[in-house]
């Protein structure tokens, strides 16, 4: 049994996404957005490691996954887009979680099928794979989707090292 926290960071909004992955079986065990008040940078990077500190602590999980920055025509707000991600990555790395990181693309592909889908689609996929009663809030549904990548990865990992490499304590080293 594994649980993976997946993490879509932000300076204003961090979504997480909590997965329980038992064999074949993939339980939904929570997800949400941490919200940071509108004060300084420093401020909000300490909500961001205080809230996934939190979500740690309650949730428990074994693996940590989040998606890569990557730069659009802002370079200010990749620069913070990467201290939020810092921040969270810090808090992980804190606890003694082992931390895998995806781009945008990857989560995409891994979710939707396609490497260019929208956020609905995202959003629609999450809430189809997970079966889930409604459809999540964009955040949330993104880290959800950095959950399942980070798993579709980790099995296509596994079912490519074939009877050759054994697993150890649900990781292969």
């Amino acid at each position: 049994m594994s649980i993976i926290l997946g993490i879509d960071p932000g300076s204003r909004i961090t979504g997480y996404g909590v997965l329980r992955v038992t064999g074949p079986r993939i339980e939904y065990l929570g997800s949400g957005c941490i919200r940071t008040d509108c004060g300084e940078l420093p401020e909000r990077l300490k909500q961001v490691y205080d809230g996934v500190s939190e979500i740690i602590t309650q949730f428990a999980p074994t693996e940590f996954a989040i998606e890569r920055v990557f730069m659009a025509r802002n370079a200010d707000s990749a620069l913070k887009l990467g201290q939020a991600r810092g921040s969270a990555i810090v808090a992980a790395v804190n606890a003694g979680l082992p931390v895998s990181e995806y781009s945008a693309t990857q989560i995409k592909q891994a979710v939707v099928g396609t490497g260019g889908a929208e956020k609905a689609q995202v959003q629609h996929m999450v809430m189809h794979l997970l079966k889930l009663p409604g459809t999540p809030q964009a955040d949330a549904a993104d880290a959800l989707g950095v959950a399942l990548c980070h798993l579709h990865t980790r099995q296509s990992l596994i079912r490519m090292a074939g009877r050759t490499t054994g697993a150890v304590g649900g990781r292969y080293r």
